[in-house]
């Protein structure tokens, strides 16, 4: 049965492929992108949003009910260890607002479309580097948002339980994208057939799992 389908953060790598598999299988896709280009997107309505900032996501309360919402919108930024000068103030400000609040806020903004629908579903699309038990140091501003995020992920879950919302966490492997580099171990549409797979299987009973595209459950 088609499904309607939000993704945030679809103006490229495993976002965009997320909605071209969804829609090439018949669900409802609608898109979001901080600077929306209609034309590279044929998929289905594309609108601007920034995560970051609530009242971008105001319009997106309004509409049908959503089946499935993917939270994909994120920023890796700053690689190095301590000493990389690229950890700044600005740098933890701007993945921690997008990584994490993004997540908050726009789950916040849709959720009377959530509530709407018959078994919606939450996707944090965040990552093993969040993971405490396989912490080994350096990119440290995206390791501890994808914490962050799958911590508030399992929030969310307890939260919207009693309303039969599901929510996960999942790990999308390590992609070929811009951010994932070209040496990554997977293509974007393995990563991405994965994910719709995982996230089919979301349900009551797996609410709060953090698991990865192959459904393999990652210590947190």
């Amino acid at each position: 049965m088609a499904k309607a389908i939000l993704i945030t953060g679809t103006n490229r790598g495993i976002g965009l492929e997320l909605a071209r598999q969804a829609a090439e299988r018949g669900d409802h896709v609608t898109g979001t992108a901080r600077r929306p280009d209609p034309a590279s997107f044929p998929h289905g309505p594309l609108l601007p949003a920034d995560v970051t900032d609530p009242d971008s996501l105001a319009p997106l309360a309004e509409g049908p009910p959503i089946d499935v919402l993917i939270c994909n919108a994120g920023q890796y930024l700053a690689r190095g260890g301590l000493d990389d000068p690229a950890h700044t103030a600005e740098a933890w400000a701007s993945v921690l607002m997008t990584n994490v609040a993004g997540v908050f806020f726009t789950v916040r903004a849709v959720l009377p479309r959530l509530r709407a629908a018959n078994g919606a579903r939450v996707a944090v699309i965040s990552s093993m580097m969040g993971s405490t038990a396989r912490a080994p140091g350096k990119s440290v501003i995206y390791r501890a948002s994808k914490a962050a995020a799958t911590n508030l992920a399992c929030n969310l879950a307890a939260e919207l339980e009693a309303e039969g919302i599901a929510v996960g966490a999942y790990h999308p492997g390590w992609v070929r994208t811009d951010m994932g580099g070209s040496a990554a171990d997977i293509s974007v549409e393995q990563s991405a057939a994965g994910l719709l797979d995982r996230i089919d299987a979301l349900d009551m009973a797996s609410t709060g799992v953090f698991e990865d595209y192959r459904g393999q459950s990652i210590p947190f």
